[in-house]
């Protein structure tokens, strides 16, 4: 009886570390917010998340969400993502795996949520709108796609020191 008391408590444990292992390493700060403004019109906001906010994006999870208040077309994120990928990523071109997150892009409608997350362990970088995956893929560069709003000729320069806090 004494031995299965103790294989109780060691199971009760095991779970809860475990428990607790997956929760620190799922769970993002929420680092900076900041309007998203397209040609002098603010069109949404963006929020910035990481698992430290003080570390440097490039080597950690993150997480890019933006909501909007206006409707936008799919061809405007789609020639928008092109244009800053090539401007940010030395030799981009028409095979680069990070093409296939933005073929994924659809129109948004006032409210939606376009959320890009990125998971260092194993370099995944997945779409969601509206809480839903829409795609991702796994690479060694697939944090690259972040240079759109972070590279040296970001989307907006005063979005990325908003949202990196430089």
């Amino acid at each position: 009886m004494h031995s299965n008391w103790k294989r109780k408590i060691f199971l009760f444990c095991t779970i809860n570390l475990i428990t607790s292992v997956h929760l620190v390493n799922a769970a993002l700060q929420s680092c900076h917010n900041a309007p998203l403004v397209v040609m002098a019109k603010t069109v949404g906001s963006v929020t910035y998340s990481a698992n430290d906010c003080k570390e440097n994006w490039e080597t950690q999870d993150i997480r890019l969400d933006f909501a909007y208040h206006h409707d936008i077309p799919e061809w405007a994120f789609k020639r928008a993502a092109t244009h800053y990928l090539e401007k940010n990523i030395a030799n981009f071109s028409d095979r680069s795996p990070l093409n296939s997150i933005t073929e994924l892009y659809r129109p948004v409608k006032k409210g939606d949520l376009y959320s890009l997350n990125y998971k260092q362990n194993t370099k995944t970088l997945t779409l969601s709108l509206n809480q839903k995956s829409l795609g991702s893929i796994t690479d060694q560069s697939a944090n690259q796609y972040f240079k759109i709003w972070f590279g040296s000729v970001p989307f907006n320069a005063k979005l990325k020191q908003q949202l990196l806090h430089q």
